[in-house]
């Protein structure tokens, strides 16, 4: 297939795929939206009671890292 030269107009497309299928026409997905939703949602009803034990453990190993001097200077 010869290119345009510089600054030509390409025109009309010359190969045409011919296909069984029908055409895609797009769409909301709010069965998939649904279902991401309820994953989410069951995800932090089960990591919700563990968050005073995430927030423990960091905090003590923010405290360890003031104590050793093992902290970020922001250099």
């Amino acid at each position: 297939m010869k290119e345009p030269a510089e600054g030509e107009d390409p025109g009309l497309v010359t190969k045409v795929y011919r296909t069984v299928t029908p055409g895609y026409t797009s769409h909301e997905d709010d069965e998939m939206n649904t279902i991401g939703w309820a994953v989410f949602l069951g995800m932090l009803v089960l990591l919700f009671p563990l968050l005073p034990f995430i927030l423990v453990v960091w905090g003590v190993t923010k405290v360890i890292e003031v104590i050793t001097g093992d902290a970020d200077t922001g250099e």
